[in-house]
This record gives structure tokens, C-alpha cells and sequence, in this order.
């Protein structure tokens, strides 16, 4: 009787959580017998994976954030090679964390495992030579994003653009008044969804900022509703000692999770760059982007990123289809202004909005089984 396939895969935070999960779907349907384990969040343990250490242990940002961590996050990282060197995977899987993921692809391609990373680090933005690091720690790259397949094969790198599974999950035309009913919203007022990141780093930065930017839009349209996903129970604690503290965003009605409903039902959507940006873009709303961090880390990110723009819809558009509003320019009168302009005149977005049509047709491309396929032909499966 032969040996069921093992798999180890490590994702650092919830956008890797929703990839894994759907990669893990993919491969039971060809293989259910799998054991698929090493660190995950909550959808990937629902389709029967094992996680040895929870997810929000490398949900880190920043890279001045990271030095307070740093003892933690070595200690996981031995334990978990030590696991899959005594449990060795016919393959692993690095999702996004490339700190953490990319050194431990490297320790485990040495001990002859095969190795694939899902979700290009931003190297065509930023330290460029990292390429050489990549090449050595993985064998198969599987990108999101076509200009970044283009990137690999420039550096005959081998990789595969499987576009991104949230274009096919998210529906072409997502119903506001499904969305509206199932938050137990009015469909007839305007709703703004605040998402201030699913990360406890990103709360501390732009947590109060979104909220006062949302007292700010309800002293202007009394009538809006503001809703905002809490990520996990962590975060929604989070957000409550803001508003108990401070005593502003009193009028938002937070719910658990649920962030596409949230965003389905939405005018206008105000939120933290990230994965995120690119959801909202594919529910077919206008958008504010809005980010802070730790000004050490800002200086630091300034001075070596070399990309005209941070968020996914910009990045794919190659132009300013949405606001982003870093660091100094992320107050609550900037974010507030930009998502008043957009409720009260829609018709100058709509160009906008068409434009995130064509991005979900770039994008929509069976992500969940091309990663899959792919994987698994790397270990002749």
C-alpha cells in the first residue's frame, strides 16, 4: 500500500489563509488521503489541515515591528524545520511571509525536498537582488499578478501565473441588496465599509484614523451607515478599546467577520493597503486607501521601494485608479473628504469602476486548481 502524499505548506496571515485554503481544496480533490500540515489560520485547518502554531504568531508588519518579535519567531521557525526534517513533505509551500517562508524553503530544498513559494515577494519594487536568494530557495514561483510572471522569466526563474483565486470566487456583479440584507442594513441609505486590516500592527497605526475619518463622514451625511469587519475576535477587542478610550466611532456597527458581505454592501469602501485593496476592486466599488506604520520603518521604506504606487488596483492599472493616502497624508479630513466625494458623486467614478471589470477578467483564471496542477507536476504527480 503506498504512502499518502504529505504536504507541508506555512502561510503568514489572513490573505495566505484564504490562498491555502483554497489550494488545500484543490489537492484533496485529488488526493484526499493528503496530510497537509506546518502553520495555517482558521480555512485552511477547515479543509482538514494541521497548524502547529497559530497563524497570528507571523502576522508581523513592518520592519522595526519585527526586531520586538524577532526571539519568537526564530524558535517557531527551528521547530518547524526540525518537524518537516523528521516528517520530510514530498513538497512544501512557502504563501507569502517571505521572510519566514523563502528560509525555510531554502533549509528544506537543501535536504532535497521540492519547494514552491505562492505569492511573489515584491522584488520588481524593492531589492531587486533578492531574485538570486529566490532562485536558490525555490523551485517553482506561483504569481498573482502577470507583470510579475513576466519579472521570473526574465530571470529564467521557473514560475506559473495562476492569476488570483479571489477573481474567481468573487462574483463579476456582487448584489448590494443581498449584501445590505444579510447585515441587517437599509438598502435605501448610503453604507461605507471601514476595514482597517486584519493585522493587530495595522489597527495600532490607522485604527483611530479611520474612525474619527468615520465621525467626520456622519456629521456630513447623518443617514450613512458605517460598517466595519472585525478580522477575528483579537482585532474586534482592538478596535472596541479605541472607541471606549477615545469615544469616537461610536456609530459604527462592527461585525465579525464577513468582509466581502461588508464590502458587497458598500457605496464606498475605506481601507488598509493590502490584498484587501484588490477584494474591494473586485466588488466593483470605489476606493480609499489609506495607510500608516512605524515612522523608523516609513524612513526606511522611502528610501528603497521604487514603485510609484502601493495599491493592487494601481499596480495592475499601471495609474491612479484610487486614492492611496500614506503616512502623513492619511489624516481623518483627507480619508473623510475622498469618501464624501465619492457618495456624493458617484457618476465621476464610474470610469473607475469599469476599469475593475477588466482587472477581474485579467485575474480570473482558475487560480485554485493552475496552483495546484502546478505543485503537484513539480513532483511528477
Amino acid at each position: 500500500m503506498s504512502k499518502p502524499l504529505r504536504i507541508g505548506i506555512i502561510a503568514g496571515e489572513a490573505s495566505g489563509d484564504i490562498l491555502g485554503a483554497g489550494l488545500i481544496k484543490s489537492l484533496r480533490a485529488r488526493y484526499p488521503d493528503a496530510i497537509i500540515e506546518g502553520i495555517g489560520g482558521p480555512l485552511m485547518i477547515e479543509q482538514g489541515f494541521t497548524s502547529h502554531f497559530p497563524m497570528e504568531r507571523l502576522s508581523v508588519m513592518g520592519l522595526v515591528e519585527v526586531l520586538g518579535r524577532i526571539r519568537e519567531l526564530i524558535g517557531i521557525h527551528r521547530k518547524m524545520y526540525r518537524h518537516f526534517k523528521e516528517n520530510p513533505p514530498d513538497v512544501f509551500i512557502g504563501i507569502d511571509a517571505p521572510d519566514f517562508t523563502l528560509r525555510m524553503e531554502k533549509k528544506l530544498k537543501l535536504l532535497g525536498i521540492p519547494t514552491a513559494h505562492y505569492v511573489s515577494p515584491s522584488v520588481w519594487a524593492w531589492r531587486k537582488k533578492r531574485i538570486f536568494k529566490i532562485k536558490e530557495s525555490t523551485d517553482l514561483m506561483l504569481t498573482l499578478l502577470p507583470f510579475e510572471s513576466k519579472f521570473y522569466q526574465q530571470h529564467q526563474m521557473k514560475e506559473c501565473f495562476v492569476g488570483h483565486p479571489l477573481a474567481d470566487d468573487i462574483e463579476m456583479n456582487p448584489d448590494r441588496n443581498e449584501a445590505c440584507q444579510a447585515l441587517g442594513l437599509d438598502v435605501n441609505r448610503p453604507v461605507v465599509g471601514i476595514l482597517p486590516g486584519s493585522r493587530g500592527g495595522e489597527i495600532k497605526y490607522i485604527g483611530a484614523t479611520l474612525l474619527r475619518a468615520a465621525d467626520q463622514i456622519k456629521a456630513v451625511i447623518p443617514e450613512v451607515q458605517l460598517v466595519l469587519p472585525a478580522a477575528n475576535e483579537l482585532r474586534r477587542t482592538q478596535i472596541e478599546a479605541i472607541q471606549t478610550m477615545s469615544g469616537i466611532g461610536k456609530d459604527i456597527h462592527i461585525v465579525d467577520g464577513q468582509s466581502r458581505t461588508v464590502m458587497a454592501a458598500s457605496d464606498v469602501i475605506a481601507l488598509a493597503s493590502g490584498t484587501a485593496t484588490l477584494e474591494a476592486a473586485l466588488h466593483k466599488r470605489p476606493i480609499v486607501v489609506v495607510y500608516k506604520m512605524a515612522s523608523l520603518t516609513f524612513s526606511i521604506a522611502k528610501r528603497i521601494v521604487k514603485i510609484d504606487y502601493v495599491s493592487l488596483p494601481n499596480l495592475l492599472a499601471n495609474k491612479a485608479l484610487v486614492p492611496e493616502l500614506i503616512q502623513d497624508d492619511a489624516t481623518p479630513e483627507n480619508i473623510s473628504a475622498e469618501v464624501l466625494d465619492r457618495l456624493q458623486h458617484p457618476e465621476k467614478y464610474k470610469s473607475v469602476v469599469d476599469e475593475f471589470y477588466g482587472i477581474h477578467t485579467l485575474l480570473q483564471q482558475g487560480g485554485n486548481e493552475k496552483a495546484a496542477t502546478a505543485v503537484l507536476a513539480l513532483i511528477g504527480k
